[in-house]
C-alpha cells in the first residue's frame, strides 16, 4: 500500500486547494486598487490646499516660495505679473524736488521759458505759479503753499516770486533751491522802466500791469526819483534781493546787517546754487551739470534761434542810466545789495572752479565802471542821517512785478 503522505500531492497540495490559494491571492490584489484611489484623493486634496494656501501667503507677502523661483529658471524670467501687473516704479533722481524762487528782474521770464522747453523733453514736472505780488506769506499761507508743493508728483521743479521758504520748520521735507540774480542797480533800472513801459512783447503791456499808475509817476525822470527821495527809490523798497534769501521772518525786510547774515547762511545750507545773470552761459553749464535730469542740453536749446527769437521779446524798454550823481546815491542805499551779491558772485566762481567748468562767459569786472568812477569821485561815504527813512509797513504794499 503507497504511503500517500510522501507523495508529491500531499506535500503540495490538490490541485484544488492551490487553485483556491490563488484565488484568494487575486481577491486581495484586486481590493487594493478599491484603497488607492481614496489615499490618492486625500493626497490631491492636500496638495490642493497646500496650493492654495501658498499662493494666498504669496500675494499677501509679496514674495513667491523658493521652489516657484527655482522653477523660474528653467520657466524664464517673464511671469504673470511681469505680462500683466502695475509698470514698476519709476526710479527717481536726486533730487526730485527743486524749488527755484525766482527773484523780479534776474533773468527769471528767461529761464522759465527754458524750463517749459525742458520739462517736455526730459518728462519732469514744471510748475509755474501765476501769483506774482505776492512775496510774503503768513504763517498758515508757509504752511499750505509748502504743502503743495510737496505732493507735486516727482521728479519736479516749482517756481514762484516768494522768499525762501522753510520747510523743515514745520517738518516738511526741505526741497533744493535754485536761483539767480543779478547786480543790484541794474535790477532796479530794469524794474523801474518795466513797470512803466513793459519789454518788447508790446509797450502796451504796461497798462495792464500798472493801470493805477498816472502819467506824471509814469513819465517821472530817474534821477530826479532817485535825488529827491521819493519813496520807489529809497529804502526799504531798493532792500529787495536778500529777502529772497533771508526768508519770512519780519526782520529779513528790514535793511540791514541781520537780514544779510541770514541770507548769506541759507544760501550755503539749502541752495544748490545761485548764479549771476552777468554769467548766465556759465550758470546753465552749472544746472546742466548738477541737475542733469532737469538741464541736460539747456545750453543748446540757450542758444537756437527759435529761443532766440522768444528771449529777445523780454527785454525791458525806454531804459537809459541814471547820472552819476545818482548812482552814487543810489549805490549807498544799496550797499547791503552789494554785500549780497558779492558773495554770491564769489561762491558761484569757487563753484565753478571747484567743477572745473570751463568759462563760456565773458568774466565780469569786480566792480561796475560807474563804480569804479564813484570810488575816484566820491573819497568818503555819505552820511548814514542822509538816506531816507520810510515807513517799513508802506513796503508791505508795494510789490515789485517781474
Amino acid at each position: 500500500m503507497k504511503n500517500f503522505s510522501n507523495s508529491p500531492l500531499h506535500n503540495n497540495q490538490t490541485p484544488n486547494h492551490v487553485r483556491d490559494r490563488k484565488n484568494k491571492k487575486i481577491g486581495f490584489l484586486s481590493a487594493v486598487p478599491l484603497r488607492v484611489p481614496l489615499r490618492g484623493y486625500g493626497f490631491c486634496m492636500a496638495t490642493l490646499f497646500l496650493f492654495c494656501f501658498g499662493s494666498l501667503f504669496y500675494q499677501l507677502n509679496g514674495g513667491p516660495p523658493e521652489i516657484l523661483l527655482d522653477i523660474r529658471q528653467y520657466l524664464g524670467e517673464s511671469t504673470y505679473l511681469d505680462d500683466h501687473g502695475p509698470p514698476a516704479p519709476r526710479v527717481l533722481p536726486f533730487p526730485s524736488q527743486v524749488v527755484y524762487n525766482r527773484v523780479g528782474k534776474c533773468g527769471s521770464r528767461t529761464v522759465v521759458i527754458l524750463l517749459r522747453l525742458l520739462a517736455e523733453r526730459h518728462q519732469f514736472n514744471l510748475v509755474s505759479s501765476d501769483i506774482h505780488n505776492k512775496t510774503r506769506l503768513t504763517k498758515h499761507e508757509q504752511v499750505d503753499l509748502m504743502r503743495n508743493i510737496s505732493n507735486i508728483p516727482q521728479p519736479f521743479l516749482y517756481t514762484r516770486h516768494v522768499h525762501f521758504l522753510n520747510f523743515t520748520r514745520f517738518r516738511i521735507e526741505q526741497p533744493v533751491y535754485i536761483n539767480i540774480i543779478r547786480d543790484p542797480i541794474n535790477r532796479f533800472l530794469s524794474n523801474y522802466f518795466f513797470r512803466r513801459f513793459g519789454d518788447w512783447r508790446g509797450e502796451q503791456n504796461h497798462l495792464i500791469r500798472t493801470p493805477g499808475m498816472k502819467d506824471d509817476e509814469r513819465y517821472l525822470d530817474i534821477n530826479v526819483c532817485i535825488l529827491e527821495n521819493y519813496p520807489e527809490c529809497s529804502n526799504p523798497r531798493l532792500f529787495y534781493i536778500i529777502p529772497y534769501f533771508c526768508g519770512q521772518h519780519p526782520q529779513c525786510r528790514e535793511p540791514g546787517v541781520w537780514a544779510l547774515e541770514r541770507a548769506k547762511q541759507n544760501v550755503l545750507e539749502n541752495f544748490l546754487i545761485v548764479g549771476i545773470l552777468e554769467e548766465l552761459e556759465d550758470v546753465l553749464l552749472l544746472l546742466e551739470r548738477l541737475l542733469p535730469h532737469y538741464f541736460t542740453d539747456v545750453l543748446n536749446i540757450y542758444k537756437s534761434p527759435d529761443y532766440m527769437k522768444m528771449g529777445n521779446m523780454t527785454g525791458t524798454v525806454r531804459k537809459h542810466t541814471p547820472t552819476l550823481e545818482a548812482l552814487q546815491v543810489l549805490y549807498h542805499r544799496m550797499r547791503y545789495e552789494y554785500d549780497f551779491y558779492n558773495f554770491i558772485r564769489e561762491q558761484f566762481h569757487l563753484m565753478k572752479k571747484k567743477i572745473g567748468l570751463k568759462s563760456v562767459s565773458r568774466p565780469t569786472a569786480h566792480q561796475a565802471s560807474f563804480l569804479r568812477e564813484l570810488a575816484v569821485r566820491t573819497p568818503e561815504p555819505l552820511d548814514e542821517d542822509e538816506e531816507l527813512e520810510t515807513d517799513l509797513e508802506d513796503a508791505n504794499s508795494w510789490f515789485v512785478q517781474p
